[in-house]
């Protein structure tokens, strides 16, 4: 499956994670209701967003947010190992080769369509990221109905638990594994993109 990335030498990477940052605020604040930090009252950033913090950011052509999530390193502080390692049924799984995905956030000024295809386009550039700098798999927590969902994309992808309630929420831990095989499965599953789209991958702090 030909890549359908543009990535830009010169993007304002600044730009691009005050969008995003916002863009979270929206999402997971605004619309989600979760009880997180927000920054000048516009921006959703927690303790986890460090230097060592990098994230995958889809925007178009004039840098307005589409899609993004942010990775962390597992040899590091994490959410799934600091915070809810209880959903795992074993030991977390942490090391070089494997990243967090943490805050999938999906613009809420994209309608319908638009969402599925900024949906597929940043599981794509996970998948694309994960190959290129030698990862070879990712966790992460999600609510049980949204494991349901990333189950489905084509990718290995298993519960590393069973699901445990935390409020008004069930909760998954989740173990995605990544290798040269990964684009055609998600391919046969229908996760593919139908547009180019442009990907920044910035660190907060410091440049990547």
């Amino acid at each position: 499956m030909a890549s359908p990335i543009i990535r830009d030498p010169h993007i304002d990477e600044d730009m691009v994670l005050r969008a995003m940052f916002e863009a979270r605020k929206r999402v997971f604040i605004d619309l989600l209701k979760w009880d997180l930090p927000v920054l000048a009252d516009r921006y959703e950033v927690d303790h986890f967003d460090t230097p060592d913090a990098q994230y995958l950011v889809l925007t178009d052509t004039e840098l307005h947010h589409r899609a993004s999530t942010r990775l962390l390193q597992t040899n590091r502080p994490h959410i799934l190992a600091d915070i809810f390692p209880h959903l795992c049924a074993g030991p977390v799984p942490t090391g070089d080769h494997v990243r967090e995905i943490t805050r999938f956030c999906l613009d809420r000024d994209l309608r319908a369509a638009e969402r599925l295809d900024a949906r597929n386009q940043l599981v794509i550039a996970l998948v694309d990221h994960a190959l290129a700098n030698g990862i070879a798999s990712y966790t992460g927590v999600a609510e049980r109905s949204w494991f349901a969902q990333v189950a489905t994309f084509g990718w290995r992808c298993e519960a590393l638990g069973q699901p445990v309630r935390h409020g008004d929420q069930l909760l998954v831990a989740l173990h995605i594994h990544i290798d040269a095989s990964t684009p055609s499965m998600l391919e046969r599953a229908g996760i593919h993109a139908s547009l180019q789209y442009q990907l920044s991958a910035p660190r907060h702090g410091r440049r990547a």
